[in-house]
């Protein structure tokens, strides 16, 4: 198996090139998004990728671009401040984004982290997911960590490395520590912080709600994959397609087993090839554990409903309540989705606008739990 985890970042970056056809037909007036053009530049990206050297083996994470369309879904209106920033400990720097709404009061705001799937970046998952226009719309702070080339070759947070699965050391303590900086910097509310992300970003929420429980009051996680699933990269691209490696299933079984109880929403395509949806239902039943362990009930009330978006996808949506009467965990299965960001905007990658918008409805579930204690 080819290495895609070394510290040299490849010399054919077939997504640089795509994006300046991208630029110039975008200057010359033609659009790419949808139309015409849009099925000529796709033709371009394919090519492209089936002559980099990433499509010769196996990323931990998608490779292609999945863009649906711009149906229904508007571009981002933001009138806030999107800042670039650094952050730096032992386990090394990661630059991030940071958006600030410009409805701010004197009442300490929510924060959203945004964490994005391999060969995105901040922009490109802030326009993806359109976060920012809900945070302006509700007043949160968003931060979008970003992973750079030198750390993974694919720009995939590594949720597979043990060394990245604990707390205070590695990628997790990064994140933390840029969280706590934004947080002290504005005058975050403690009690109403949030992580969220898609794919390897889902892992790496995921990771984070565990190693960090009393930093986070809930966990998003789209496309995602359970803490503790994988070691190395064998067992990450066993688990992946819905398998545990002996070894992933041995270190669960010990110090990878997920025990703290954080609110938790889940979204995930049953059509997706990435990462298979018995995925979702590990995170749901790894949160389901920890909930019942931490509050010593025997079981949770479980409903289910259908439904349909604007777009036309159908969903099922299920809610797991505790003795509170609120959702503790919320699992959404799309129906015929494949590996890419509900209701997200064309403007970004791996989006599929038919919905239903998993921005929105992540925001309404973080912002309606109770708060969790101080951090």
């Amino acid at each position: 198996m080819k290495n895609f985890f070394h510290t040299r970042a490849p010399t054919f970056d077939a997504q640089a090139i795509n994006d300046t056809i991208e630029r110039a037909l975008a200057s010359a007036g033609l659009q790419t998004t949808q139309g015409p053009m849009h099925d000529v530049t796709e033709t371009i990206r394919r090519a492209l990728h089936a002559n980099s050297p990433q499509a010769a083996g196996d990323v931990i994470d998608v490779v292609a671009r999945d863009v649906k369309g711009a149906d229904g879904v508007s571009a981002e209106k933001t009138t806030g401040r999107f800042e670039t920033h650094s952050f730096t400990n032992p386990a090394g720097t990661r630059s991030y984004k940071l958006y600030v709404p410009a409805n701010t009061t004197d009442t300490p705001m929510p924060m959203v982290v945004m964490l994005h799937g391999c060969t995105q970046s901040a922009d490109d998952f802030a326009a993806g997911t359109q976060m920012n226009r809900l945070a302006e719309e509700h007043g949160f702070l968003v931060v979008y960590p970003e992973q750079p080339a030198q750390a993974n070759t694919s720009k995939c947070w590594n949720w597979f490395k043990p060394q990245d699965q604990t707390r205070d050391a590695g990628e997790p303590s990064l994140i933390a520590g840029i969280v706590r900086e934004v947080a002290q910097r504005h005058g975050a509310d403690p009690r109403r912080i949030f992580v969220a992300g898609l794919s390897a970003g889902a892992a790496m929420a995921v990771v984070m709600g565990e190693t960090y429980p009393e930093l986070f009051a809930g966990v998003g996680a789209h496309s995602g994959l359970p803490y503790g699933s994988a070691s190395d990269i064998p067992s990450a691209m066993a688990a992946m397609k819905g398998g545990r490696s002996g070894l992933a299933q041995a270190r669960a079984a010990s110090t990878g087993r997920a025990v703290h109880a954080v609110p938790t929403i889940v979204f995930h395509g049953d059509r997706d090839h990435t990462v298979q949806q018995t995925n979702a239902q590990s995170i749901v039943d790894q949160a389901r554990r920890a909930y019942l362990e931490q509050t010593g009930q025997d079981d949770v009330d479980t409903r289910s409903e259908e439904g349909a978006s604007h777009g036309g996808r159908r969903y099922t949506r299920t809610l797991y309540t505790g003795d509170t009467g609120s959702a503790h965990i919320e699992s959404w299965t799309l129906h015929g989705a494949g590996h890419a960001w509900s209701g997200g905007d064309a403007r970004g990658s791996y989006t599929d606008s038919k919905g239903p918008d998993a921005s929105a409805e992540m925001a309404r579930f973080f912002l309606s739990q109770r708060p969790a204690g101080s951090a």
